[in-house]
């Protein structure tokens, strides 16, 4: 059972809008790799090495980090996913999602091996289909109505508005996909630490009559005693995502209930095991979790719903649909059907990779 071959092969992606940003940065493309281990029966594991450098890291650095660690995982049994793991974390500083894409291609190729999918090696799933929401870039108001008013029809019952800190452009934004959307569409904001504690108060006295479920990282990520008073304050659960960048984060941030919602993403936390690890801790703590965006090829958002099956409470959407408006995915299709994902049921992720 020992790992032959290590592969790594880019997976460049365009977004079907070009123009796609958020509050930090403009997304045209995605620069990731995908990396496959090969072991000794031919079984190959997969895992995808996310590369935004506004988020994680810059392709062409993922890439470098990768090769770098090969040696470490050839030769290496399959079944050794944690002392693999804690080895990367002593030789390798940082590099969350070079990590995440090594602990998902060694969960594939056990689960492959073993003839089971990922959700049994975590203990078994609690639910067969994820409620998904989706992303709103920021746009002018009129654009991301039309686009709420596109998903929506689509089937899509939660989504999430991108705001950029202006506070009067925003709240029109708001307001113009409240209407687009109808009553019954579940809206959560995401400012991606655009805005102070006391601005995203004033913001959200004019924004609150349009029944906001969730307000996701407004305050920069540093600033969780901002964090904290929005949680204390505010009528809307309140949701740490920057602030929340390592399992020590979580830690902290539920320690001392800085937030009610945690996002959890498996390229942020640097793999499925320091993912399940904060998923643990939020439940010790009575804290919600959520299983976020991270942009990529069907293969990341598969693996996102593997670990999204087994967590006890998901009161809110997830965000594993967002491959929808990528082009070039390498992966088989991962069906969204009226805002639902299923859980791939075949071994590892689930999915076959068709780039070859």
């Amino acid at each position: 059972m020992n790992i032959v071959e290590v592969r790594l092969t880019e997976c460049t992606q365009r977004l079907h809008d070009p123009s796609w940003k958020f509050a930090r940065a403009q997304v045209p493309q995605l620069e990731g790799h995908v990396l496959e281990l090969t072991d000794d029966a031919g079984f190959t594991g997969l895992g995808y090495a996310h590369a935004i450098p506004a988020i994680t890291t810059h392709g062409a650095g993922a890439r470098s980090a990768l090769e770098w660690i090969r040696p470490v995982l050839l030769h290496r049994q399959i079944d050794s996913i944690a002392s693999v793991m804690e080895e990367l974390e002593v030789l390798l500083a940082f590099n969350f999602s070079v990590k995440a894409a090594v602990d998902m291609a060694l969960h594939d190729l056990l689960g492959k091996r073993l003839g089971v999918p990922v959700s049994t090696l975590l203990g078994g799933r609690l639910r067969d289909a994820i409620p998904q929401s989706r992303i709103l870039a920021i746009k002018a108001p009129s654009e991301m109505a039309r686009k709420a008013e596109e998903l929506v029809t689509a089937g899509y019952t939660q989504l999430k508005l991108k705001l950029s800190g202006d506070t009067a452009l925003d709240i029109e934004r708001v307001a113009a996909v409240r209407a687009a959307a109808g009553p019954a569409t579940v809206l959560t904001l995401d400012p991606n630490q655009s805005y102070s504690c006391k601005q995203m108060m004033q913001a959200f006295s004019k924004m609150e009559r349009h029944d906001i479920a969730l307000i996701e990282q407004p305050v920069p990520a540093s600033d969780t005693e901002g964090l904290a008073l929005l949680t204390r304050t505010l009528p809307t659960a309140i949701e740490a995502d920057e602030s929340a960048q390592t399992v020590d984060d979580v830690f902290k941030l539920v320690t001392d209930r800085q937030a009610d919602v945690i996002n959890l993403k498996i390229t942020k936390l640097g793999g499925i095991g320091r993912f399940m690890q904060a998923v643990h801790i939020c439940e010790a703590g009575n804290v919600i979790c959520r299983v976020g965006a991270a942009f990529g090829p069907a293969l990341l958002q598969a693996m996102g719903a593997q670990v999204a099956s087994v967590i006890k409470n998901l009161p809110y959407g997830c965000e594993l649909s967002e491959h929808q408006h990528l082009n070039d995915d390498p992966f088989e299709s991962l069906p969204v059907d009226n805002g639902l994902i299923t859980v791939p049921t075949g071994p590892g992720g689930g999915l076959l990779y068709c780039n070859k």
